[in-house]
């Protein structure tokens, strides 16, 4: 049997898994936590700092000139905040659930400021330990399902390394939780299979255990609900193979389905309660404009390779995103004859794992888990224009099922012989694969792969090595997004303490006319006094004629990720 216990006598003490777990356990939380600041937050990370505060973006001044500390302002700890203010910002301004962020808003107090604003690696850190917390929660899922420590630790050490998972542990967001209760709503499934596969009735416990953890994991964001579509499916085809052997009429009226349709009635009425906040929220539909832009040319076919790209990082990421443009290209290369080598020995090991009678529904059970995801996320962009696959984080519903059948095709690998022509044996190959994830994990950390979509650390230095006098960095704002955008600036410049004045800011509010910002940028050049340089950054609107009065910088000047830019020197 390739899925066994039948570990050599040297490991089969009883210290010997809870001991291998923790050094599991070490190294992943040491990747979580190395360089946690050393990446400067971007636009989401500044919505979960502010919210989770409890305070507002709509107290940021537009339409006029702010210093860099008025701008701040909101990601400065109040002490008479508390979780109320949390939700009614949150429910009025953006489009997330509260549960993560309050959770946030109690963890942030343990630590202390950084000049005055809300500590990033305090935030950051919850989201790690999360992160850390998801190695030991996949280890006892993939216990559960296949009842194997080799596929149990093997699952879990791919998790420690995945730059998928780390990428989201890094980041001060509430996908780690959510991937936490992806876990637990899986293992409430298989434990359910289980039943059904025996025809005995689910425990009451885990009939309230199975809502309660649904009810949290939509509470913490909307698209775990994509799982639980999954499990649907799932159940629905459980019932389909049970009804191949049973009356129809006495297979969905037993008391073993009853139990069932609470679990399905209790998950319908934990999301019901969030579906008027959801409706109500005409602000949040601005926020998803991004993933639902019209589809032309190479976008009808773009998601099907941002698709891959996302499946792949799950496993590995070499520094593709590194500035020379050598390791970039070797980086590729390397990524491809790996994908090109790895493909064949996974699939060759799933076949293997589903002609195994006692491992075969299991194994079916977490690849419809994974299919059906994919599908959906397919639906959503192909017929309803909205492209999932923009936003490589959102595969959080179905990654943990990826881990556990990657643990599970990586045991079979390790208890078969030579793989291949050259002789690599399965244990030599299971290493170098996990090997190739942990450079993978450094790859994120370092900032090489998975980069920050803005970069306001550059912006900052090239603002500070181009302009001699003061500067006016103008944006057109619709959403607290481009509030974000600025601040990351902002707070870059105040982290820095450089001793240069901190520019100015113009957040341009832009109505349906775009000449709205454009007269705004017009009535506060009038207003300052020369000389400046003004820095049109993300601004989508007419320059204005004032502008144009002032000299266009015609040198070759950097790009930078996030924000686009001209410059004019008004003198």
């Amino acid at each position: 049997m390739y899925l066994s216990n039948n570990w050599p006598s040297t490991v089969s003490a009883r210290w010997f898994h809870p001991l291998l777990l923790l050094i599991w356990l070490i190294i992943g939380i040491s990747l979580r936590l190395a360089n946690l600041t050393g990446k400067p937050p971007w636009t989401d990370e500044f919505s979960t700092l502010v919210f989770s505060l409890g305070n507002s973006f709509f107290t940021v001044p537009l339409d006029q000139a702010i210093a860099s500390d008025i701008l701040l302002q909101p990601l400065q700890p109040q002490a008479a905040a508390n979780i109320q203010d949390v939700w009614t910002h949150l429910s009025q301004e953006t489009n997330h659930p509260p549960f993560y962020f309050f959770l946030t808003h109690w963890w942030v107090q343990l630590f202390p400021t950084q000049g005055g604003l809300v500590s990033l690696w305090g935030a950051r850190s919850l989201a790690a330990v999360f992160g850390a917390v998801s190695i030991p929660a996949i280890y006892a899922l993939a216990w559960l399902t296949f009842r194997s420590s080799l596929v149990s630790h093997l699952a879990a050490a791919m998790m420690t390394v995945s730059p998928f998972g780390i990428f989201l542990a890094q980041e001060a967001r509430h996908y780690t939780l959510a991937i936490l209760w992806v876990i637990a709503s899986l293992a409430c499934l298989v434990i359910a299979t289980r039943h059904l596969q025996n025809r005995t009735q689910l425990p009451i416990s885990l009939v309230i255990a199975w809502v309660v953890i649904n009810a949290l994991g939509i509470a913490t964001h909307y698209f775990f609900a994509l799982t639980l579509f999954t499990e649907a499916v799932v159940i629905i085809f459980l019932a389909w193979q049970q009804n191949q052997t049973r009356e129809k009429f006495s297979l969905f009226f037993s008391p073993l389905w009853q139990r069932i349709y609470a679990v399905a009635a209790g998950t319908f009425v934990a999301g019901l309660v969030w579906l008027p906040v959801f409706l109500q929220n005409s602000y949040g539909s601005k926020l998803t404009e991004w993933i639902q832009q019209p589809r032309v040319g190479f976008a009808w076919i773009s998601p099907i390779f941002q698709a891959i790209a996302a499946w792949v990082t799950m496993l590995y990421l070499l520094p593709v995103e590194a500035p020379q443009l050598g390791i970039v290209i070797a980086s590729g290369v390397v990524m491809l004859i790996f994908l090109i080598w790895v493909v064949p020995i996974l699939v060759r090991s799933f076949q293997v794992q589903m002609q195994q009678s006692e491992h075969r529904l299991m194994t079916q059970v977490l690849t419809v888990v994974v299919l059906g995801a994919i599908a959906l996320f397919f639906i959503f962009t192909y017929f309803l224009g909205i492209d999932l696959t923009r936003g490589a984080r959102y595969n959080f519903v179905y990654f943990p099922a990826v881990i556990v059948l990657l643990g599970a095709s990586l045991a079979v690998c390790w208890r078969g012989g030579n793989i291949n022509r050259w002789g690599i044996t399965g244990k030599k190959a299971v290493i170098l694969i996990w090997l190739m994830g942990f450079f993978s994990a450094v790859t994120v950390v370092g900032n090489l792969g998975y980069q920050k979509y803005y970069r306001p650390d550059l912006f900052v230095q090239l603002i500070q090595q181009t302009s001699p006098v003061p500067a006016l960095i103008a944006t057109t704002q619709i959403t607290h997004v481009h509030i974000g955008e600025m601040m990351g600036v902002a707070r870059e410049w105040k982290m820095q303490n450089s001793p240069s004045p901190s520019p100015l800011f113009l957040l341009a509010h832009q109505d349906q006319d775009p000449n709205t910002a454009t007269k705004t940028l017009e009535n506060t050049l009038k207003t300052l006094p020369r000389p400046f340089d003004l820095w049109l950054v993300n601004f989508h609107a007419p320059v204005a004629a004032a502008a144009k009065k002032c000299a266009t910088d015609t040198q070759a000047l950097p790009a930078v990720d996030g924000y686009e830019y001209k410059l004019y020197r008004c003198r």
